[in-house]
């Protein structure tokens, strides 16, 4: 984790954490560090820069406030307005764009806000990229053989510009439409849009392809984007299937890139459930060949237990869809994900795309000629526990005996009817006890076991 970025990107609450002035200088380092890059190479005129934003109502500040940074440094910049987090991955990428941007705080509420970097390969920005426009924003930055106490501006014919580039976002769409092997037409389909990104995305594909198709938190303002919505609160896109009798519903969180699902009885279907399903529709289909399925360690016991029935080898990787791609891309694995809907399918994209997700499990659907149910119906799904303790030190708490030996006894107890997974957070001073068994009841008793020493300890912030 760096001073300023983290996993997924500079987030924080607009203007406390991630201000105006802090996007400003994100943007002339990027424009200035690509410019640089290209006075070296082959590559004539200047940096091109794509931005996508959300809807969130503080994204057309940063969004200013980037370009300025990046025209200021001489840098050209794209803007393809609201869109998708995956689009700007893929426009980026296809594109040849030196770098791109997305504005988004992804699932949080409108108030927070976030910058995402996005290289020139549709990945996520590589660490020593990030690493030098933090030491910028800090004043200490070393690169190119020198330290730099200010990097100068662009003037007269070098000033950069901005170009309006919604047609990369169009084609986007139809790169996705392109997708849809089988036709919708007949199926009855829910979309959640989170007032977020997906609102003038989702609805054009689905239509395209011939669903028919219900929308509901399509109506972005500004304030309501993840707001009792989408795929953090899916209990309205639940309403929807139920209440018009829909085969299928998808919700999406605010910078789509993320999708979870509801059946047509009205179950949640996770990010494990799909990973359930295309796996194994890639296995009977004889494409996942030797590949693993690459998951988190926060994957469920169940689906586990349920690729090992099946003959299905996966990966655990740290918890964040940085991990899984990075882990994907490393050994050629096409197929990986978390529990919280991010589903990377590295055939066709290099992020999570929900969209992208919703048309492939929509797939699945079609050409099995089975519900989503009914695809599901062989996934048990252990119970699960997680207490988050506040605490005043982690790495006494990691280091102590005493705790060590509680979750050894836990595991002992849970032999292989289930797991435990005692991890720190990245970002808080907390230590997370999740237990994963065939009943509530064991799973308490293990995370209580656990808990109850670290207080006793005397380990726990009050």
């Amino acid at each position: 984790m760096g001073r300023y970025f983290g996993t997924d990107g500079f987030r924080g609450e607009a203007n406390v954490i991630l201000t105006a002035d802090k996007a400003y200088k994100v943007g002339r380092f990027i424009g200035w560090y690509y410019n640089q890059l290209r006075s070296g190479s082959e590559a004539k005129g200047p940096a091109r820069i794509v931005i996508g934003k959300d809807t969130r109502r503080s994204s057309y500040m940063f969004e200013y406030s980037l370009i300025s940074g990046i025209v200021a440094s001489g840098a050209d910049a794209y803007m393809l307005h609201v869109t998708t987090t995956p689009s700007v991955s893929y426009i980026t990428r296809v594109d040849a764009f030196d770098c791109g941007i997305m504005i988004s705080a992804s699932h949080n509420p409108y108030y927070d806000n976030g910058i995402k970097l996005i290289s020139g390969t549709g990945e996520k920005m590589d660490d020593d990229t990030i690493s030098y426009i933090e030491d910028y924003i800090d004043g200490r930055l070393a690169v190119f053989g020198r330290s730099w106490d200010e990097i100068p501006f662009a003037t007269g014919e070098n000033i950069g510009r901005t170009i309006d580039y919604v047609s990369g976002r169009n084609r986007y769409i139809g790169y996705l439409i392109s997708l849809g092997m089988f036709s919708f037409k007949g199926m009855r389909v829910g979309l959640d849009c989170a007032n977020g990104s997906a609102w003038s995305i989702a609805k054009a594909v689905f239509d395209a392809l011939g669903a028919t198709t219900y929308v509901i938190n399509a109506e972005p303002n500004g304030f309501n984007i993840n707001k009792d919505s989408g795929s953090t609160h899916i209990e309205g896109l639940k309403r929807l299937v139920l209440e018009k009798q829909l085969d299928i519903g998808f919700a999406f969180d605010g910078d789509a890139d993320r999708c979870l699902c509801v059946d047509e009885k009205g179950n949640i279907i996770t990010g494990d459930h799909i990973l359930y399903i295309y796996a194994r529709y890639m296995k009977e289909r004889g494409v996942l060949l030797d590949g693993k399925v690459v998951t988190t360690v926060m994957s469920n016991f169940g689906l586990y237990k349920a690729f090992d029935e099946l003959g299905i080898e996966y990966e655990k990787t740290a918890v964040g869809d940085k991990y899984v791609y990075e882990c994907m891309a490393k050994h050629g694995y096409k197929l990986g994900g978390e529990q919280s809907g991010h589903i990377i399918f590295s055939k066709y994209a290099s992020t999570g795309d929900g969209i992208l997700t919703s048309l492939k499990v929509m797939q699945a659907v079609i050409d099995s000629k089975k519900s989503l149910s009914e695809l599901c119906s062989p996934l048990k799904i252990y119970p699960q526990i997680l207490v988050n303790v506040r605490v005043k030190s982690k790495q006494e708490v990691n280091s102590d005996p005493e705790v060590s030996r509680a979750v050894s006894e836990a595991s002992e107890l849970l032999g292989t009817r289930g797991r435990i997974l005692v991890r720190e957070s990245g970002t808080e001073p907390l230590i997370r006890v999740m237990a994963e068994a065939e009943t509530y009841e064991l799973c308490q008793s293990c995370v209580d076991m656990i808990v109850g020493v670290i207080r006793a300890r005397g380990y726990e912030a009050r």
